[in-house]
Formats: C-alpha cells, sequence, structure tokens
C-alpha cells in the first residue's frame, strides 16, 4: 500500500465515543495491549506534526517518492533541507510520553509498539523493539545497489562537499517539519552538492517511507502479526490520515478489539474507537501510569 498525501487537517466527523480515561486505564490494566504512535507524540520533544495543532501541513508539502526519483533538482532540494533540519531532528530528545509508552512496555502493560515516525525517539526512550513502519532518517539506502549505511557518514561526506553551508544556514532560525525537512531560499538550495552512493556511485535516498512509496511488506506483516496477537489497540498522537496506520486500527476493530485513541484533534478513527480523549500526550500518559502505580 502507498502513502498517500493528504493536504489539511482531518475533519470533525462529529462522533465522539464515549470511552474516555477510564476505559483506557482499564485496557492498560488488562495488559496485552499494542500501542501506534504518530507525530503527536514528538511534539513535545520539539518536532511539529503534520495536521495536529502544531501541523505544519498547511505549510508544508511533504516530498512524493516519484518527486524524488524523477528530478536531480528535487534530489537537491530535499538533502540541502534536510542536511540543515536533521540537526533539530538529532538534538530532540525523548520526552515523558515516550518514557511513558516505554515504562508501559516494561511493566507488561503493552506487549508492543508501532510508530509511524521517523525520529527514533521512542527507540531513544529504550523501546528498542518498537516498530518503525514508515523507517528512520538515521539511515540512507542507495536506490541502485540497495545498500543501507548510517546517515551521520553521508552528512560527514556532505560537509566535505558543502564547505560552510551548515555553518551558515543551521542557525536561520527555521522550523523543521516532521520528516526532517526544512524551508530554505532557493538560491542557497542551488549552491548545495549532493553526494552519490560511495559504493556504486548510485542515487541515496532516505531510509524512510516517502509518500507515494510503498512501505517493506515484510514491515506491513510484522506490525498485522503484532496487531494480532494483542488483546486490545491504544492509539497515541496520530490522526490515522494516512491509511498505513489507519489499516492497523481497522483490523483490530474487526476483530472485535477493543481500540481507544489519545489525540488532541480527530481522526479518521473516531467512528470506529471505544474510548476518545483529546489530552496532551504527556499530561494524559502521566495520569494513566500514576492511575497504574507506575512510575
Amino acid at each position: 500500500m502507498r502513502m498517500r498525501p493528504i493536504v489539511g487537517p482531518v475533519p470533525d466527523s462529529g462522533v465522539h465515543p464515549a470511552g474516555g480515561m477510564d476505559e483506557i486505564a482499564t485496557q492498560l490494566a488488562a495488559g496485552g495491549v499494542a500501542v501506534l504512535t504518530g507525530a503527536g507524540i514528538s511534539t513535545e520533544s520539539g518536532i511539529p506534526d503534520y495536521r495536529g495543532v502544531t501541523g505544519r501541513h498547511r505549510r508544508h508539502s511533504p516530498m512524493t517518492y516519484q518527486d524524488f526519483v524523477s528530478d536531480e533538482a528535487n534530489r537537491r532540494r530535499y538533502w540541502a533541507r534536510g542536511y540543515v533540519g536533521r540537526r533539530a531532528i538529532a538534538a530532540a530528545r525523548p520526552n515523558s510520553g515516550h518514557h511513558a509508552v516505554q515504562a508501559l512496555r516494561v511493566s507488561g502493560h503493552v506487549d508492543a509498539v508501532i510508530t509511524q515516525n521517523v525520529d527514533g525517539l521512542h527507540q531513544a526512550a529504550g523501546t528498542t523493539d518498537a516498530v518503525a513502519l514508515h523507517g528512520s532518517l538515521d539511515r540512507v539506502v542507495c536506490l541502485d545497489c540497495g545498500v543501507v549505511g548510517p546517515r551521520d557518514e553521508l552528512d560527514a561526506r556532505l560537509l566535505d562537499a558543502n564547505g560552510e553551508f551548515l555553518a551558515a544556514h543551521a542557525a536561520a532560525g527555521l522550523r523543521v517539519n516532521p520528516d526532517g525537512d526544512i524551508d530554505l531560499p532557493d538560491d542557497l538550495v542551488d549552491t548545495f552538492r549532493v553526494v552519490p552512493c560511495p559504493r556504486c556511485g548510485g542515487v541515496l535516498k532516505p531510509y524512510v517511507v516517502f509518500f507515494g512509496e510503498n512501505v517493506p511488506k515484510h514491515r506491513v506483516e510484522r506490525c498485522f502479526d503484532l496487531i494480532d496477537a494483542a488483546d486490545s489497540l491504544l492509539v497515541l498522537g496520530s490522526s490515522l490520515a494516512v491509511l498505513s496506520g489507519l489499516r492497523f486500527v481497522r483490523r483490530a476493530a474487526k476483530d472485535g478489539k477493543p481500540v481507544a485513541i489519545v489525540n488532541l484533534g480527530p481522526t479518521r478513527a473516531d467512528g470506529i474507537a471505544d474510548a476518545r480523549v483529546a489530552m496532551p500526550l504527556g499530561e494524559a500518559l502521566a495520569e494513566l501510569t500514576r492511575r497504574l502505580g507506575i512510575h
């Protein structure tokens, strides 16, 4: 299934499940919970989401896979902006929400974590077995030979090729986007030099799933296995606007498993959720862990 861009926020369907924090606490107390997280869990780490309160989608259209592979100028734009923007992603630290998810994992209340985020913050908080559905910004892949390598190695090569570009523009005070992209003037982008794969000279791409690109089949199957093995599903910080995440919610609901959602804005699954809470995730997860006696 390809990721498809959905412009703008998800509209409120007017459907508001009756269940709230009490039901979610009961769900977690029973154990066997699979957690699906989205960009909303990382906003308190300084990384904005696309469609929520800090949403960037109205002002920023993510690079599509087709645009990236078809045009060298698009690739230059992506790598120039991402070269600067990744510094903000790399500097971000897990917040209380990420740590609460890990605490729930360690305590046995949560059996599995799937994240739609590419920022690596769940892993940095200790949830090393979290499945990164859309990949990770800390690696790159060659579209020609298929070799996957560390992003830090690429950044070092980009620094060698571009001299003072980073130093001149990293402190511009521009806001980073959830995909690591950051807005830069076209005249600056035009001066940026992209480097090829060191092995074959091919085109390098971040090891993330772009809009218009398929999520790897093996990763999707792994996530379905986790949903099937769970007793319930808890969605944290996602509008579920993209079908790559929504399908797991639909799978759980189809199988009769309780579905709960904590998200500030409306979601595409509000009509099938059993419980729905609109709260900042740090606050909501702090209350839930307190109720469960987790410190």
